[in-house]
């Protein structure tokens, strides 16, 4: 049975110091909004999410926890500076049948991605800010993965409010 993990970029931050002090823009809680609601008919039944421990990849991650009914989880290895290698042992260690959400950071979500579906972190694509990657595979080991489709702010029409 294959396993579903999502990849998402946090939205828009802007500038400050230190970098995980950083918080969403207007525009970045607008774009983040704009998935959350496109996340919630994606069939994400029991999906577990979890955020880099920093401010702007935390706010992304209760966008979308608030829109899904879910709690968020804070994961310390998904940082901008860490490894790829280190979140895909960290995925073969996870076994379970239910969809993950990682709510990360340039250049991991790009080098993560192109981890799992190209075998090469240096081979993945780049994330607009809030973008989501859908993946899928049997096991989360280097170039294992199938890329199912990748959706960003652009790409998913505004709510009718």
């Amino acid at each position: 049975m294959s396993e579903r993990l999502l990849i998402m970029r946090h939205g828009e931050a802007g500038p400050g110091y230190p970098d995980a002090e950083r918080v969403l823009t207007s525009r970045g809680h607008a774009e983040v909004a704009r998935m959350a609601d496109w996340l919630q008919y994606r069939a994400l039944d029991g999906i577990r999410i979890l955020a880099s421990p920093f401010a702007r990849a935390r706010q992304t991650a209760d966008h979308v926890a608030a829109a899904l009914g879910n709690e968020v989880e804070t994961l310390a290895i998904i940082t901008p500076d860490d490894r790829p290698q280190a979140v895909g042992d960290w995925l073969l260690e996870q076994a379970t049948a239910r969809p993950v959400l990682l709510v990360s950071h340039m250049p991991l979500v790009g080098a993560l991605t192109g981890l799992l579906v190209e075998g090469r972190a240096d081979r993945g694509p780049g994330f607009p800010t809030a973008a989501v990657a859908e993946l899928e595979a049997e096991i989360w080991a280097a170039g294992c993965a199938n890329m199912i489709r990748f959706t960003t702010p652009r790409d998913v029409p505004e709510s009718p409010v």
